[in-house]
């Protein structure tokens, strides 16, 4: 039987006080399906984009007010469908579901696919919320997009985000030398991360300065988009890549590139289970570490999306269920 449940949707495009409590209704899983009670669930950049009406996401779902943002879902499996055979009630998991344009984290509970999901096994719970879309934008962005391999020199604009620190952490666990770009009070945080080389943002000079420090990069992820992935191609090696994630000023960096021999690849991040099962491994054995830097109630999401839109997060925000309540992580 169907049961009452809470969501926090955004009611209109604008600034964060149009993301409002609404009820809503668990749903049965169909094939193939499970419901998750969700426990904890990740806040990220395109979350608060959507909520101010920019984006595909935003333009996609305009006519589908209210919505319920979220793509990080992590909680415990509390019914199975008809034909789920790896998941089982009272399993931990993980996931990134409904992107993009499903969305749907925000919430008491979910139904999804099994094959979204991946058992957290012995990985907290908050852990497991901050981990899907950024441990997977990281990832891709590195390896599948960028091609990163072990001995080259890697360029991480905003270092000591969401991403930003992940992707440092696995660029250094695949044996990459490591450039990040922060705010001098993260330059200590992103050398405890595995960070060879730090520089300040905020110095007009700072691709100048990896470039003496260190010499060229054969790769670049760029998080910040714009003017600064344009500066970045300076300190790229003829043939490397930028890979840049905001799509929004994705075409003006390939453009800036067009005569330097620089390869410039937009990318969307997109679901893999099997990606996101690796990068579990490797906070089992200790080789990464996910920082929250911010947990909220579901009923404080606006302040969430206030806070991710300051642009000085470190680390990851995470919304709190009522049901992580008495469960361990």
């Amino acid at each position: 039987m169907d049961c009452a449940m809470t969501q926090l949707q955004i009611t209109a495009f604008g600034d964060p006080s149009v993301l409002k409590l609404n009820p809503s209704q668990d749903k049965v899983p169909a094939e193939g399906e499970v419901r998750v009670r969700i426990c904890f669930a990740g806040v990220n950049p395109i979350d608060a984009k959507t909520r101010a009406g920019l984006g595909w996401a935003a333009a996609q779902n305009k006519d589908n007010l209210p919505w319920t943002p979220g793509y990080d879902v992590a909680g415990v499996i509390e019914t199975v469908g008809p034909g789920v055979t790896a998941l089982a009630e009272g399993d931990q998991v993980c996931g990134m579901v409904g992107f993009p344009l499903a969305g749907g984290a925000y919430a008491d509970s979910t139904v999804v696919s099994e094959e979204a999901l991946v058992k957290l096994d012995g990985i907290s719970l908050m852990q497991g919320a901050a981990l899907p879309l950024a441990g997977l934008t990281a990832w891709q962005g590195l390896f599948e997009h960028g091609g990163l391999k072990a001995g080259q020199r890697v360029l991480i604009l905003a270092g000591a985000g969401g991403v930003g620190h992940l992707a440092v952490q696995f660029a250094s666990a695949y044996g990459a030398e490591v450039v990040a770009t922060a705010s001098r009070d993260n330059h200590d945080f992103l050398h405890r991360l595995g960070a060879d080389q730090r520089v300040d943002y905020h110095d007009t000079d700072w691709a100048a300065q990896i470039l003496a420090q260190g010499g060229q990069v054969d790769l670049v992820l760029d998080l910040v988009g714009g003017e600064s992935g344009k500066a970045a191609l300076a300190c790229v090696k003829p043939g490397g890549r930028l890979v840049t994630v905001p799509t929004i000023t994705a075409q003006q960096i390939k453009d800036a590139a067009a005569d330097t021999g620089i390869e410039v690849l937009g990318m969307l991040v997109h679901p893999d289970s099997k990606q996101l099962a690796q990068m579990l491994n490797l906070l089992r054995q200790g080789d990464v570490h996910i920082t929250v830097g911010g947990e909220f109630a579901l009923a404080e999401g606006a302040q969430a999306h206030q806070a991710i839109e300051g642009g000085h997060v470190r680390g990851k925000l995470v919304l709190r269920m009522p049901a992580a309540d008495g469960l361990p992580g």
